[in-house]
């Protein structure tokens, strides 16, 4: 049997190191997580009807530029909308008329939330409000919908059309 030297035990305890670090970041990365205090943000308000799948910390989107993260989610007591608040990086001055949608990436992917800014030359300022919002589309309602044709009704006829009378009805 060889003897182990210094140095390979060194070598495997570097290697092991290595693999535990390279394991960390990468549940940082999976979990959305950002290394340090995320820096200097500010928060913003969104209320929506419907949230979908979204979730504390998911990405706040320009573009597809992730600008911010859901902080946190709460319901409005006396209106019952969902009122979530934004962490927007500091560097990003929003528009007053600045609208917030909640989309999915790809069919089954996570949600997030992706602002479009308009062409207010006023900003928002730090705790406002986004008064123009768009609520989560549920997949799978609208799957339903297009399944079981619960798309709409058929529209009446009209009284002032000229049909002719059906062999039930009897003509004056």
């Amino acid at each position: 049997m060889a003897i182990r030297g210094p140095r390979l035990e060194f070598a495997v305890g570097a290697f092991l190191l290595l693999a535990l670090a390279s394991l960390l970041v990468l549940a940082f990365a999976s979990t959305n997580r950002q290394f340090g205090g995320g820096g200097d943000t500010y928060p913003l308000a969104a209320r929506f009807s419907t949230l979908g799948q979204l979730r504390l910390q998911a990405p706040v989107r320009i573009g597809g530029v992730a600008v911010g993260r859901v902080a946190k989610i709460d319901l409005d007591p006396k209106r019952f909308d969902a009122v979530v608040t934004l962490d927007i990086d500091r560097r990003y001055q929003l528009p007053a008329d600045t609208s917030a949608g909640i989309f999915t990436s790809g069919l089954l992917g996570e949600s997030y939330i992706g602002l479009q800014p308009g062409g207010d030359p006023e900003n928002l300022k730090p705790g406002e409000e986004i008064a123009y919002t768009q609520p989560a589309v549920d997949l799978i309602q609208l799957a339903g919908k297009y399944m079981f044709g619960g798309g709409g009704a058929s529209a009446p006829a009209d009284a002032n059309s000229t049909s002719s009378p059906s062999p039930t009805e009897t003509t004056p």
